[in-house]
């Protein structure tokens, strides 16, 4: 299966690490990246909850994704979290404009697959766990400056900067919510074509048992006229 040319960094950590059918090495935690050049350079999974190693990943030894796992070649390098929290990171870094106001904080970004290299950040107005919650496009060229926790723009407000209407994360749920609204749909019709036969069936039924009792009922009637004829007639 082809690997897709950009992906999401939060798609990429919501996904499951399987090096095959039976080695897994758990969900994606957070991103391994070089800040100052915007770059990913992998990312890291944790094995379990109670475990405190990580599996760290690079982006070249992903070889498939399918539905909800990515499977990887080779082994992993293995760390433990206050290592790899050291390491510069940009997720949850707050977005101060020109005048030093912070006004949002990075949620996520889009980056290519092949190298690496990051497209564009999404900023989140605040908590950026809030699911649905509105998404700007942070381009690389306004980023001015960045330190630890704290990324600078040349932007004044969130108005400067596009707005994506609704996080991509929203926006799929949104797609699957409108696929599974048509099968509920296709399954209503289906439920009334099927209630609307089966009426009829029954319908027909019950003319027919109507009018098997009305030929019944009929003989019967012809039988005992017959037989009331016969004891009236004098002759027999």
């Amino acid at each position: 299966m082809k690997l897709p040319k950009e992906f999401l960094l939060s798609e990429l950590l919501r996904h499951n690490v399987k090096g095959n059918s039976t080695l897994n090495y758990g969900n994606g935690e957070n991103v391994w990246m070089h800040p100052p050049v915007h770059r990913i350079l992998g990312w890291y999974s944790r094995p379990s909850n109670f475990d405190l190693k990580r599996n760290v990943w690079k982006l070249n030894q992903i070889n498939q994704i399918i539905d909800n796992d990515i499977f990887v070649t080779g082994a992993p390098a293995i760390s433990d979290l206050a290592t790899l929290n050291r390491f510069p990171n940009l997720i949850e870094a707050n977005l101060v404009n020109s005048e030093g106001s912070k006004i949002g904080v990075i949620a996520d970004f889009l980056f290519e697959m092949k190298t690496g290299n990051i497209k564009f950040y999404l900023i989140s107005r605040s908590n950026p766990k809030i699911p649905g919650s509105s998404r700007w496009k942070l381009n690389i060229k306004n980023i001015v400056d960045q330190q630890p926790g704290l990324v600078f723009c040349s932007c004044l407000s969130l108005d400067d900067l596009t707005l994506m209407k609704s996080s991509f994360k929203y926006r799929f749920l949104k797609k699957g919510r409108k696929i599974i609204n048509r099968f509920d749909d296709m399954k209503n019709t289906a439920t009334s074509r099927l209630e609307d036969w089966l009426e009829e069936d029954e319908d027909i039924n019950q003319k027919s048992e109507y009018n098997r009792n009305s030929f019944y009922n009929k003989e019967e009637e012809e039988v005992s006229t017959s037989r009331d004829k016969k004891e009236d007639d004098p002759w027999i």
